[in-house]
């Protein structure tokens, strides 16, 4: 069995949240969603799970960041080729998304990151990795 990731990220608003990532061509899985929790599908061993932050709370004692003024931590996120990084993150900033760095080009790799709703920080890459090892 593959190693899966569950990523826990806490929303203030989950129905924005799941709408934004849906407008990314993310969708989530019932199965494990409900009014207080969304389970995002990245892949099929990728999952982000979307928490109001009452339900977050209850996973933790520390005070939950304020992303849009502190980072925890940067997301990143594979994509098939340059195209496909720019198609993502141009989504999501027409869908809401906030900027988040420079375009990262150094040929054999190419990124991008923006910002969701809540401000977490998703990085989006494409590595020519025959090129990398050359």
């Amino acid at each position: 069995m593959a190693r899966m990731i569950f990523v826990n990220l806490p929303v203030k608003d989950l129905e924005t949240t799941v709408g934004f990532f849906g407008k990314l061509g993310f969708t989530t899985n019932p199965a494990f969603s409900d009014d207080k929790t969304a389970c995002l599908v990245i892949s099929d061993t990728i999952f982000a799970m979307l928490m109001t932050e009452p339900r977050f709370k209850d996973f933790t004692k520390k005070d939950i960041v304020d992303a849009s003024k502190a980072t925890e931590v940067i997301l990143a996120l594979s994509a098939d080729s340059r195209e496909k990084v720019d198609e993502i993150v141009d989504a999501a900033l027409a869908s809401g998304g906030f900027p988040a760095g420079e375009t990262q080009d150094m040929g054999f790799m190419y990124g991008r990151s923006f910002q969701d709703p809540d401000h977490h920080i998703w990085e989006v890459m494409w590595m020519d990795e025959a090129a990398a090892q050359g």
